[in-house]
């Protein structure tokens, strides 16, 4: 385990555990499923807000030689953290007079006829690059009309040194939808204008479709961090647990508000603890009266009035006085309630909620 130290342990508002251990299992259940695929991390937005910098090192020790990000700023981030032979994917493309700028192991994702001709101009052939096409989410890559002009122009195709075309499925988290299947048949389409190159197409919940949808390379990212990415997942982990302090305790009589905009009145005698958490950590507004809660134990304990920025409540009532002081933890994400727990009680995903914890927390890698 390694963390910043007792003193900041104490000091912090709560503590985010994160699973190394759980992270390296999933990615090796997910490459295994996945073979003779090779399976990547996708890494971006500092690995779904749980920190890149201390799971890249990780993955790679399984194995794991493919990591995607989605700007060159995270790429030159992780660059110095990893091996040469590893490489590392930038998405979101080729940005105007960036081309320079991508050092060794680092490949644009190129995302149109523009972005492929500013690479070739750039590199002419000498550094590789993945071509992206659009199979119907209309977001990012060649559209059919650009994928026939490349097809038409070898000697561009060529200069961009591609050795992967990629897309990305909208809708493999509802598999009963014909949409996964008719993006399926685009992006075969589409490898047949532009042969020779190896293919991905599965993210975390395409790669549960099956075989069909695996290529040779599939993409699983918030799979990795144990978020639930579709109905026919399974052998995931979970990742996160977070607890969070009692800033105060306190009873209050009948008929007395609570919070922001005295949305909450008490009915009768109850017993509050305010936790040190709030929206600026990711705690959402949305979980105010009710919707969210904290554990104790197996203890469900309903958040009273809203939620603010820094702090909310909890209704402790059910428990024993003598069971709750200033300073305990209490559970958020954890084995009672999942990050994915927490999304549906906001009305959001799982990707959300880890993307929003904040950076005040203590956090422990074990």
């Amino acid at each position: 385990m390694s963390a910043l130290g007792s003193d900041s342990a104490a000091a912090a508002g709560g503590i985010l555990t994160i699973s190394v251990e759980a992270v390296v299992a999933n990615w090796r259940a997910l490459a295994a499923r996945v073979a003779p695929a090779r399976s990547a991390a996708v890494v971006k937005a500092d690995s779904y807000g749980l920190g890149a910098a201390r799971l890249v090192r990780p993955l790679y020790e399984a194995g794991c030689r493919d990591f995607f990000v989605v700007a060159l700023s995270e790429a030159d981030a992780l660059r110095p953290l990893l091996p040469l032979d590893a490489t590392i994917y930038v998405l979101n493309g080729l940005l105007p007079d960036t081309a320079h700028a991508y050092g060794e192991g680092i490949l644009p994702v190129l995302n149109s006829l523009a972005q492929c001709r500013a690479w070739a101009d750039a590199r002419r052939g000498s550094r590789p690059s993945v071509i992206q096409v659009d199979t119907g989410m209309s977001r990012l890559g060649l559209d059919v009309t650009e994928q026939q002009m490349l097809a038409a122009d070898p000697g561009l195709l060529a200069a961009t040194g591609a050795c992967l075309i990629m897309s990305h499925l909208a809708c493999a988290d509802e598999p009963d939808k014909p949409a996964s299947g008719e993006q399926l048949a685009a992006f075969r389409a589409a490898r047949q204008r532009l042969p020779g190159l190896s293919g991905s197409l599965a993210a975390s919940s395409g790669i549960f479709l099956g075989a069909d949808y695996h290529f040779d390379v599939c993409r699983p990212g918030a799979s990795l961090y144990g978020i639930e990415t579709s109905p026919l997942a399974e052998g995931i982990k979970p990742v996160v647990d977070l607890r969070v302090r009692v800033a105060q305790l306190r009873e209050i009589e009948a008929g007395s508000s609570v919070g922001y905009g005295y949305t909450f009145r008490t009915s009768r005698t109850t017993r509050l603890a305010t936790l040190a958490t709030g929206y600026a950590d990711g705690w959402w507004r949305r979980l105010s009266n009710g919707a969210g809660a904290a554990y104790f134990g197996d203890t469900r304990l309903p958040s009273v009035g809203r939620v603010s920025m820094d702090s909310f409540s909890v209704d402790v009532t059910a428990l024993p006085k003598e069971a709750l002081a200033e300073g305990d933890l209490l559970e958020l994400i954890g084995p009672h309630q999942s990050a994915d727990d927490v999304a549906r009680a906001a009305g959001t995903i799982g990707y959300e909620v880890l993307t929003s914890i904040g950076k005040r927390y203590h956090r422990v890698y074990r």
